[in-house]
């Protein structure tokens, strides 16, 4: 059977994250996702990627499920899955999730994760952070939740934003833990400086 991945995409910036991971999930064989929109990303998504974003994102997941479904399967922790990512994840959406607040069905599919001790994956998008943002932070982090907020690994050296927008979601597929190959690619150090060299790989007089 097919490894079963919720995506959730809620109305915080960074829609293009959410929508990169359904692309890498579809890419994966034996990857099925279900996708859960809310109605405040389906603006973002238009404003930031464009009008047909919404629908790009519906044709990429293999089941698409309406925010206010609450009855569907993904809703039951009867219905197994390898986990959850909430990209990009929203304070409202956050603290939701915090509160054990299931008022809509993306929600709700968190708060199964939590109860079923499933991988949860927040990237949690908004800067900068009040005190009410960092106790969501920790209240689901106590819970079980992984908070990823979507920053940059400028280490990898990123020639566009397509570069970070990749990375981000590669990562966060990588934190599932899934059966496949990792997404990302893997850091293996900083080569050592040749000999008689300072660590900037400038020559230094003895």
């Amino acid at each position: 059977m097919k490894q079963r991945v919720v995506i959730g995409i809620s109305g915080a910036s960074g829609a293009a994250i959410g929508l990169r991971i359904l692309e890498r999930l579809k890419a994966m064989v034996d990857v099925e996702s279900h996708l859960v929109i809310s109605a405040a990303a389906e603006k973002t998504l238009s404003h930031e990627i464009g009008q047909d974003a919404v629908a790009r994102a519906r044709n990429l997941a293999d089941v698409c499920y309406p925010i206010d479904a609450v009855g569907s399967a993904i809703a039951s922790g009867s219905f197994r899955t390898s986990g959850m990512i909430v990209a990009p994840c929203s304070m409202r959406t956050l603290a939701a999730i915090a509160s054990s607040l299931s008022d809509n069905l993306l929600v709700r599919a968190a708060d199964v994760h939590l109860k079923e001790r499933r991988r949860l994956v927040l990237l949690a998008r908004e800067s900068p952070l009040h005190l009410g943002h960092l106790r969501s932070m920790v209240q689901a982090t106590e819970m079980g939740a992984i908070i990823a907020p979507p920053v940059p690994a400028f280490y990898q050296l990123p020639a566009s934003v397509d570069d970070i927008v990749d990375a981000i979601a590669s990562r966060a597929i990588d934190l599932l833990e899934l059966s496949a190959a990792p997404q990302s690619e893997a850091w293996l150090g900083l080569p050592e400086p040749p000999e008689g060299s300072r660590p900037d790989g400038r020559a230094f007089r003895s």
